[in-house]
């Protein structure tokens, strides 16, 4: 049975009352907002500035400061659901696809079966973020298969390459042809990985978990989430007629509650589940995807697309209070996961609570992992690297960076020594399952950017990735001033970095407890570790998901705040020196899905800043 239960977020924030009147809100300034002057910023953005002329003015202007705050945090929400379930649960970013993902589990299937056919539904009404042209990460835990036994839990690493006549200096006169195009375009990866997890592990035909997806192809309703999406990206969209026979067959975008049909793109589907997953890298199907590419300046080929492999590997292994955490081995960022997590758990954060010191010390730690992040590249690919990238997930690195967090002030960049710059990324997606046995599953998937490469290849209907703006580009800095890593430079087959973290955690007694991830780029593993230590903090898996986060990745020089995290806690931060932007929860920003266990039942969250619902039974 699906115990669905709606949480309603606070429209206030955790722990913010309104204010009534200017006694109160004189009272309260102190506990609820530092006493600094607001200023309005682009796009729901409002930076704290702190400084003599707005503490002068801070009590004639308290009042009007606490009706800004209060008025940003009654912004209305998208509603967020807790699923109860007794014999499994998914979580993913569309309804849709969760309950496809739940049909599996009921009809006998397992959690690899049910990610399989539900990821192939995010491919479909969530286009934007995922498809069969990307590529990505998967986390399996295999229950023991015997009473005191111990589980095991691989990594499928399906990850785009780069292909064959790719070269370090490729994007050096032009870097944006790493972002739209052709030359974008990694080879992709995610049918061969769906393949590799189905031959290993899967129980149901591979056929029952691809068509349901072809005939929803076919005609479907347009969500809520994909007309946000069409709406940001209706210039592209529209200027082109590959994009425009889909997503506005009348001359105008689709709207919400709209019939859209992706005619092709359910052939394909169709293709892929009577033949197999073969007739993606070899065939009509393989050869309309390179001649697209080349017509749009790309250099794959039909070689690259049949000669691409995945890795499948024992997943990362490492350890965070009383519990066993399995993740995603590098080119992705799951090195860095362990690190913030090692260096979190020298602190009595259970016991002390969600504090502004708390949170400043996470904030350090995270800004530590993104200058461990700068050191991370494709193992075969990095000369001298393997011990040095190995050494981030251990306790004795966490021990020796943790000496240099202080409790009192943050600090510069340079202070945490990064070697090089951040890449930033938005088009994907996570889902999270587990069965009735104990099988669970972590999955994320991406095109890269928002839509991918912007190509669309008409006879198929595939939206191709650009992972190949993962990769630095010599000689050019980014947006920041950053100068790029010649660890994550492209060369032939070479897989470029990553931020996702797909991740299963289990008890220390072996009993699985938590299967997580998220999409977002590179604020992905700062949400993940919020997510993990609100649920320490007591809150249940859709309210550890729908808390305020904070995130700060060395540049540029702020941390931003989704705009119902608690004035005191704001508060408390400006005092260690940090620069806080405070932003609409409503923004494109980290997404995170989750599936627990405890006391016997399954727990399952999709965040509602995608407007995702899980499901279970």
């Amino acid at each position: 049975m699906d115990y669905r239960k709606q949480v309603s977020p606070s429209p206030t924030g955790e722990d913010d009352p309104p204010v009534e009147s200017f006694k109160q809100a004189f009272r309260s300034t102190e506990a609820e907002l530092p006493l600094y002057l607001h200023t309005r910023e682009p796009k729901g953005r409002r930076r704290w500035q702190k400084g003599a002329f707005a503490a002068l003015l801070a009590i004639c202007l308290a009042t009007l400061s606490l009706r800004i705050h209060a008025q940003s945090q009654t912004q209305l929400r998208n509603p967020a659901y807790l699923i109860e379930a007794e014999h499994g649960a998914i979580a993913t970013e569309n309804k849709r696809c969760s309950d496809i993902g739940v049909a599996v589990l009921k009809e006998g299937g397992n959690a690899v079966d049910a990610a399989i056919s539900a990821v192939f539904c995010v491919g479909v009404v969530n286009m934007f973020s995922s498809g069969i042209g990307g590529g990505g990460f998967m986390t399996v835990r295999i229950p023991p298969s015997s009473e005191g036994g111990s589980s095991e839990v691989y990594t499928i690493d399906f990850r785009e390459t780069a292909p064959g006549l790719s070269n370090s200096t490729m994007y050096k006169d032009d870097p944006t042809a790493a972002r739209w195009g052709g030359l974008a375009i990694g080879v992709p990866g995610e049918i061969r990985g769906l393949q590799e997890a189905h031959r290993r592990w899967g129980k149901l035909p591979w056929a029952r978990l691809v068509q349901p997806n072809a005939d929803l192809a076919a005609e479907w309703t347009v969500d809520k989430e994909l007309a946000r999406r069409l709406q940001m990206f209706s210039g592209s969209i529209l200027s082109n007629d590959d994009w425009t026979a889909i997503f506005a067959p009348e001359g105008r975008m689709l709207l919400e509650g709209e019939i859209i049909r992706r005619t092709n793109y359910s052939r394909t589907l169709s293709a892929i589940a009577s033949e197999g997953p073969a007739v993606f890298y070899k065939g009509p199907i393989a050869d309309s995807i390179i001649r697209k590419i080349q017509a749009t300046g790309g250099i794959m080929t039909n070689g690259d697309l049949e000669n691409y492999t995945v890795k499948v590997d024992h997943a990362l292994q490492g350890t965070y209070r009383d519990k066993k955490v399995y993740t995603s081995h590098a080119p992705t960022s799951g090195p860095v996961l362990l690190h913030i997590l090692n260096i979190l758990e020298r602190y009595d954060l259970i016991s002390e609570g969600r504090t502004g010191l708390n949170i400043h010390r996470f904030i350090e730690a995270l800004k530590f992992g993104f200058a461990a992040r700068t050191k991370i590249g494709d193992l075969p690919y990095v000369t001298n690297g393997t011990a040095r990238i190995a050494e981030i997930s251990t306790k004795a690195f966490a021990d020796a960076v943790a000496l240099n967090l202080t409790d009192d002030c943050t600090h510069p960049p340079e202070y945490y020594n990064p070697e090089f710059d951040v890449k930033i990324d938005h088009g994907t997606s996570h889902t999270s399952v587990v069965d009735k046995d104990g099988m669970a599953v972590a999955f994320t998937t991406t095109v890269n950017l928002i839509f991918g490469s912007m190509v669309l290849d008409p006879e198929t209907g595939i939206i191709l990735n650009d992972e190949m703006d993962d990769f630095s580009v010599p000689g050019s800095p980014n947006g920041f001033g950053l100068w790029p890593s010649p660890y994550n430079y492209p060369e032939p087959g070479k897989r470029p970095l990553s931020s996702t973290i797909p991740t299963i955690i289990e008890n220390f007694d072996g009993s699985f407890y938590l299967s997580i991830g998220g999409s977002g780029g590179g604020r992905i593993f700062g949400a993940v570790v919020q997510v993990i230590l609100n649920l320490d903090w007591g809150m249940d898996v859709s309210a550890a998901i729908e808390s305020g986060r904070v995130h700060d990745q060395l540049y540029p020089l702020e941390v931003d705040a989704d705009d119902i995290v608690p004035g005191a806690i704001l508060n408390s931060l400006i005092e260690r020196g940090h620069n806080i932007t405070v932003s609409d929860i409503n923004r494109v920003a980290a997404v995170v899905q989750a599936v627990t266990k405890k006391d016997g039942r399954i727990f399952a969250a999709s965040d509602s800043r995608k407007n995702g619902i899980a499901a279970g039974y």
